[in-house]
């Protein structure tokens, strides 16, 4: 297994007053041909909105954006008529078809900040119809153990049009947890918060790390942490505007 530790300081951040980001991968006006993501996990993002700040109504293709809110109350909006407020452990997976649709963030609260990752799958079918699924978790559910919140139709989680899971924690100090990840697979891990060791590197808050098979991961926790694990092929085909349809 090869393991790529990604510290917080080498991640791009972005600051536009009313948000704070971190770009793991290129996105908007971050470019590094080094960082394009793993297999078809494309963007992983780690936003945080001010009070009462939204982000504007916009555009994608292709794709499927997914959200897990991580602190404050995630509020949603988009052209299919679809809303909703989501709580700190909820998970949200919006579709886009190759016509496209427009969706936004918004902080639901007016006092509090809000956190959270989202992160674009590339599909692995032509033709998907643009939808938006969400579902809320509570702390319990992901207290020491891998929680799957997203995952191939028929399995735990939100359906994904792609062999990719989501994972997420809540991990008490001192407790570990395994995950297998097998030849020509990969993945994507995060502390959100708190410290862990993995293959004998420390990791503190904003700390990533890059996974490529085959090995097992074990994960443990030095102190409280919240977590966050992408599992994807490694190798996969490009679909509608990745494969350059028009």
């Amino acid at each position: 297994m090869t393991v790529q530790i990604r510290r917080d300081s080498d991640i791009y951040a972005a600051d536009g007053g009313w948000f704070q980001a971190r770009w793991h991968f290129s996105f908007d006006r971050y470019r590094d041909d080094a960082q394009m993501g793993i297999g078809p996990l494309r963007v992983f993002n780690d936003d945080r909105l001010q009070p009462g700040a939204v982000w504007p109504m916009h555009p994608h293709r292709d794709i499927e954006s997914c959200t897990y809110v991580a602190e404050g109350l995630f509020a949603h909006d988009d052209s299919l008529g679809n809303g909703g407020r989501l709580r700190a452990g909820a998970a949200q997976v919006m579709r886009f078809s190759h016509a496209g649709a427009l969706h936004s963030e918004l902080n639901g609260s007016q006092d509090e900040p809000m956190r959270f990752m989202q992160f674009w799958l590339i599909p692995s079918d032509e033709g998907l119809e643009s939808s938006v699924q969400q579902r809320e978790y509570s702390a319990e559910d992901r207290t020491d153990i891998l929680l799957q919140i997203m995952g191939p139709v028929g399995e735990d989680g939100l359906d994904l049009a792609q062999d990719a899971r989501v994972m997420v924690s809540r991990l008490t100090a001192g407790t570990s947890v395994d995950r297998d990840v097998p030849e020509e697979r990969g993945g994507y891990f995060y502390v959100m918060d708190g410290a862990v060791e993995i293959a004998a590197d420390k990791l503190a808050a904003g700390d990533a790390a890059k996974i490529f098979g085959p090995e097992r991961l074990q994960i443990t926790a030095t102190e409280d942490a919240e977590l966050i694990l992408i599992d994807v092929p490694l190798q996969f085909q490009p679909v509608g505007v990745w494969a350059g349809r028009p």
